[in-house]
């Protein structure tokens, strides 16, 4: 009787009446605007930072308060990894457009609450930094249940458009944050995020007003020990990751701290005890079969592949635009986080002009072409970057750039279309969630990645460097080793932060004793970038080759998606990329052999009548418990 009324309540959306035929475009728009300012405030801050640190009178690169800088960026990607696929869970169990407005409202309050900060000093970091994750809770919500209402509400042959436009906005965010972040901070720090405000205003009212349930419901009760259980073993992992790159003792990292390899540990095995937890309870936070799709697999494979390649690629062009190029081309260093987000522009017009093309397009052809050979041409522009000199010609520079935006965006709408098609009604919460989760970890993993090989590069050439620079210039022996033997990592955050790295690390004590004509040079635009153009390159070409195979592996788990696959509900004609209507209840649609087909089971002789079609046909899925049958 449980899995009957289930059955009756997931194949009726909320309200009295069906959307009409403009809702889609409605649903579009609204969860465009959501993913759009959930991603620009996952990188507006990265420009700001040195604004909202003088602000708040918090000096980021004194040693203790290397955590509050790390934390201030990376809690928000870590709370949104973390909950996405447990609100994409409780979006198919209570309804998706439910959560997602909850999000909207979430998010707003607490952009509210950032944007009217009035304490000073650890204390003010700490308000700061336990509001973003707050902030986060809001944004993993519209994060998690933006795909699938896009799915639930777009035919299966405008979903690669409408999934690509939805998805092109989440990855332009990243870069229109920095920007933004460069644009108001100078103004006043406060007004980075206020900007939300008034969006995230507009943008409630319009989803509570307009947006409504389309899509199967799956009844449920929550799976508390999954939850648990997925989300200590995540936020372990991550955390480790995140103190991994800080010094620790006489360490350039703390990889070998104590601390963080019983939290990566530990956070692995909670993963594992989480994988037989769900493999065992009656209903599981997310079905551990959706992984015997292979085209959800493999998408999802190399979605996590493709983000560990461009994650922490962002950090490292703009330490590269904001230590070494800019100031080399007369920016004073003051001005460099702004320009370094304009510079960066020709990435995100790469992805305004791939994305909604390649979904497209993967409507009509499928998208394993499209992904592969994205996956391809951003590996070979991660090489034409390895080959540039560190003081590159710009137009070459931002061809690259371009190039490396419509790569990115060739591989995305096709790929994440692909993988929303292949999940059944009931799971496309929790499936647009395990997506979404593989690729904001992933960025987590690469931001640590890239900084561990950048500053590896580093440790080896740039203290030698430091010191014999330093003493030609006439600062005294023992100040220039003082200066050498910091951990590089405070090299790369002063040079992310817009710092004039030679001041920050001599001080003014040691500047006020050396002619005024040595201090000048040394704190001006030529030497700290000619110091430390050698030591960067050799980093940024370990960087590279790591980003290179990333993505030549997730152009391979792309290739290994199969031909196309669909899965709708069954009992209706649907409609092929043909005009072929499939009238025989498969749940599969589009032309000839790119289509996996699969044969609804048939029904029992025990087993109940059956008055609504089964929203849940696919063999991959879950069927109702016999017990429950009889």
């Amino acid at each position: 009787m449980r899995w009957a009324a289930a059955k009756k309540t997931a194949a009726r959306p909320d309200g009295d009446s069906g959307p009409g035929p403009r809702y889609k475009w409605i649903a579009l728009s609204n969860t465009t605007l959501g993913v759009l300012i959930a991603t620009i405030n996952m990188s507006i801050m990265l420009i700001a930072l040195p604004d909202i640190f003088r602000g708040i009178g918090v000096d980021p690169l004194r040693p203790g308060n290397t955590s509050l800088l790390l934390w201030l960026i990376m809690s928000y990607l870590v709370v949104t990894a973390v909950l996405v696929v447990s609100f994409g869970r409780l979006g198919d169990i209570y309804g998706r457009v439910r959560m997602y407005n909850m999000g909207f409202a979430v998010f707003t309050v607490f952009s509210v609450l950032l944007s009217v900060t009035w304490m000073h000093g650890t204390a003010g970091a700490l308000w700061l930094i336990g509001m973003r994750v707050l902030q986060g809770v809001g944004g993993a919500m519209l994060m998690a249940n933006s795909n699938a209402i896009l799915t639930d509400a777009f035919p299966a042959r405008q979903r690669g458009l409408a999934l690509g436009l939805n998805q092109v906005a989440g990855i332009a965010g990243s870069f229109i944050g920095l920007v933004l972040g460069g644009l108001l901070g100078p103004v006043d720090w406060h007004l980075v995020f206020l900007v939300s405000v008034p969006f995230g205003l507009f943008g409630t009212a319009w989803a509570y007003l307009k947006l409504r349930d389309t899509g199967v419901r799956a009844p449920a009760r929550l799976d508390w020990w999954g939850n648990i259980t997925f989300a200590v073993g995540l936020i372990a992992v991550l955390s480790g990751i995140t103190y991994g790159i800080q010094p620790y003792g006489g360490h350039t990292m703390g990889w070998g701290n104590p601390w963080v390899i019983t939290s990566i540990a530990g956070g692995l095995a909670m993963l594992v005890v989480f994988c037989a937890v769900e493999s065992r309870v009656a209903e599981p936070m997310f079905h551990l079969a959706l992984f015997r799709i292979r085209a959800f697999t493999a998408g999802n494979v190399a979605n996590l592949l493709a983000a560990l390649g461009r994650g922490g690629l962002m950090f490292i062009l703009i330490i590269w635009l904001q230590g070494i190029w800019l100031p080399r081309h007369g920016y004073g260093f003051e001005e460099t986080p702004l320009w370094a987000g304009i510079y960066m522009l020709p990435l995100t017009i790469g992805f305004l002009i791939a994305g909604p093309f390649s979904g497209w397009a993967s409507d009509r052809f499928g998208a394993r072409t499209f992904a592969t050979g994205g996956m391809v041409l951003a590996a070979g522009t991660f090489l034409a970057l390895e080959e540039l000199p560190v003081d590159f010609g710009y137009p070459m520079f931002a061809l690259i750039l371009l190039l490396n935006g419509l790569a990115m965006g060739l591989f995305s709408s096709p790929n994440r279309a692909a993988i929303m098609n292949s999940l059944p009604p009931g799971q496309r919460g929790v499936g647009a969630g395990i997506t979404t989760t593989f690729q904001n970890s992933a960025t987590v993993l690469s931001i640590g990645i890239f900084f561990s090989l950048m500053i590896a590069g580093l440790a080896g050439s740039l203290p030698g460097a430091l010191t014999h620079g330093l003493t030609a210039q006439g600062v005294p022996a023992a100040d220039a080793a003082r200066v050498a033997a910091l951990p590089p990592v405070g090299v790369l955050f002063a040079s992310l932060l817009g710092y004039n790295p030679v001041r920050t690390l001599l001080g003014p004590q040691v500047l006020a004793h050396l002619p005024a004509g040595h201090a000048h040079y040394l704190t001006g635009r030529a030497f700290f970038p000619a110091l430390i153009s050698q030591p960067f390159a050799d980093g940024l070409s370990v960087a590279f080759n790591f980003a290179i195979v990333a993505c030549l592996v997730a152009a391979f788990a792309s290739l290994l998606r199969g031909g196309r696959y669909i899965h709708e509900d069954t009992g209706a004609a649907t409609v092929g990329e043909a005009g072929t209507e499939d009238k025989a209840g498969t749940g599969a649609v589009g032309t000839g052999a790119e289509v996996s087909r699969y044969t609804a089971p048939v029904a029992r002789a025990s087993s109940p009548p059956q008055p609504h079609p089964s929203p849940n046909p696919c063999p991959h899925s879950h069927p109702p418990d016999p017990k429950e049958q009889r």
